[in-house]
């Protein structure tokens, strides 16, 4: 939790993710012989001695197929484990629990317990292959979505072969900014990405670090303009639908800075009593509990950062410690990847800071709300019966009043985000690498005010630039960066829900917006 945990404790585990040390050639060879019963030579025609990444459990090494000449990734686990992983548990369990004993406030058996059903599911490439699979073919049938997941060949226990895909970190900025990709767009994307894992009909990847995330340029679309490559998919859980549902009222509740719904919603997702309140809402939102009582959505000041990094030495650590112990094992696992991702957002340094990330995580709970208000409607018939009718529009009017919160937000942000364009196209600074960065950015986007993504509850990623034809693009000329001020019309769009994506001087619209979708979910439920 590097919101919580000093820098210093946060960076030493980063090589973790993919700079590991490696196992040999010559053992990876005996545990092919040993797992398929022949050597690696009778399945590829080429392989990399050199592993191209090697994590804690595995490494990855790139091969041609045998008879196609494919290029495929071929993730071995590290042969050492099968002897080492039992002692490691062992030596785990009994280090906590020691620990507990000499010093009963800081109880981690918790941890060592989750190791040992976690681990074994790591362990085990045929069920990853089998994850990795069930979720590229949901994210397949939303339409827009920038995900890739590697296509599995096939897999064994210790042995997974997978497409070759290849991409950067998302922290490498250098690489984003000269590509023309905007950092808000790709902190957007894993926004969408991850809350349809835990809002939608799909499993949770428990485990996206910066290791398991990779992004290159998609020259063949124009938005976005890049592709989210998701490896790694070990570590998989689904979430029981009526804790979905919980867990989305009580985000709406830190939205709407509502204590009362939100300490009622954490103790039906959680458990969480009145006195544990404080620190789970600064958990979950990375937040002093200050500003979740006023509003989460504003930009993390510094001095709330040191704040927070100062309070750990106030027992805070402690306090920690034992409330993680008492959560349910997959709200640890919702809260890992919700600090993952937002650990992933931060090192992304956008413009628009968390309101965006915020505003796409309240459209995806206030769909599972009334997705589920409307569920409880067609138990009782058609939604033209009366009383049916009745709970339809005020189910509606709720569904409603979050949108036209957001839509409120957005018009902030674009006017926010016009007068900081104003700032740096008419004072740049060569110097300043983020400002150049900006107005390279600037030059390609002359006209796009559809910075309040509108997050479909049914499509996903439907917006007008995504509904404009795919055409080969290659790198986009050099522009002097012009001022953009929204017209009328689109500040009309923003409010009604109908999104826009102008590209040079052609306008392409769609109209998409909150109306027509609960026009079809009203529909449905008919």
């Amino acid at each position: 939790m590097g919101y919580l945990l000093p820098l210093e404790w946060t960076e030493t585990f980063v090589p973790l993710q993919d700079k590991c040390p490696v196992s040999s050639y010559e053992s990876i060879e005996e545990m092919f012989i040993e797992d398929t019963g022949s050597p690696i030579s009778e399945h590829f025609e080429y392989f990399e001695k050199e592993p191209i990444g090697a994590a804690s459990l595995a490494q990855v090494h790139k091969a041609k197929v045998k008879g196609t000449g494919q290029e495929v990734a071929v993730k071995v686990q590290h042969p050492s484990l099968a002897e080492w992983v039992p002692l490691d548990l062992v030596l785990t369990k009994f280090t906590f629990s020691m620990l507990k004993r000499f010093f009963p406030d800081y109880d981690l058996s918790w941890l060592s317990d989750e190791m040992e059903n976690s681990l074994p599911q790591e362990l085990d490439f045929a069920l990853e292959g089998e994850n990795a699979m069930r979720t590229r073919h949901h994210f397949a049938n939303i339409h827009g979505s920038p995900l890739i997941i590697p296509d599995v060949k096939w897999g064994l226990k210790r042995i997974l072969v997978m497409d070759y895909v290849t991409g950067h970190r998302t922290d490498d900025l250098e690489y984003i900014d000269s590509h023309g990709i905007d950092r808000d767009e790709v902190s957007a994307a894993l926004g969408h990405i991850f809350n349809e894992m835990i809002f939608g009909d799909t499993p949770l990847h428990c485990d996206p670090h910066g290791g398991n995330i990779a992004i290159r340029r998609n020259w063949k679309r124009r938005k976005p303009n890049f592709d989210i490559i998701l490896y790694d998919h070990g570590l998989y859980r689904d979430i029981p639908k009526q804790l979905r549902r919980d867990y989305a009222k009580l985000w709406l509740a830190v939205i709407d800075a509502d204590e009362q719904k939100m300490r009622k919603y954490a103790y039906a997702v959680a458990g969480i009593t009145d006195a544990q309140f404080p620190l789970f809402a600064s958990a979950i939102t990375g937040r002093d509990y200050r500003a979740v009582t006023r509003s989460v959505v504003s930009s993390r000041s510094a001095a709330e950062k040191e704040e927070i990094s100062g309070a750990m030495g106030d027992g805070l650590l402690q306090q920690l410690v034992q409330l993680l112990g008492q959560v349910p094992r997959i709200i640890l696992l919702i809260l890992k990847t919700n600090d993952l991702t937002r650990s992933l957002d931060e090192n992304l340094h956008t413009r628009q800071g968390p309101v965006r990330t915020f505003m796409i995580l309240a459209r995806y709970c206030s769909r599972t709300v009334f997705q589920e208000q409307m569920e409880l409607i067609r138990q009782h018939g058609s939604i033209l019966w009366p009383l049916n009718l009745f709970q339809f529009l005020k189910a509606w009017s709720s569904y409603m009043r979050v949108e036209v919160k957001l839509s409120f937000l957005a018009t902030a942000l674009i006017g926010r985000f016009v007068e900081e364009n104003t700032l740096i196209t008419s004072n740049p600074q060569p110097g300043n690498p983020a400002r150049l960065s900006d107005m390279q950015q600037l030059s390609r986007r002359k006209a796009r005010v559809d910075l309040a993504l509108q997050a479909s509850p049914t499509h996903g990623y439907i917006t007008a630039a995504n509904a404009s034809a795919v055409t080969p693009a290659g790198p986009s000329p050099t522009h002097a960066p012009t001022p953009f001020t929204p017209s009328p019309i689109h500040r009309l769009c923003l409010r009604t829900g109908i999104t826009t994506g102008l590209h040079g001087d052609t306008g392409h619209q769609r109209r998409r917006g909150p109306h027509t979708r609960l026009l079809q979910i009203s529909t449905a439920a008919t």
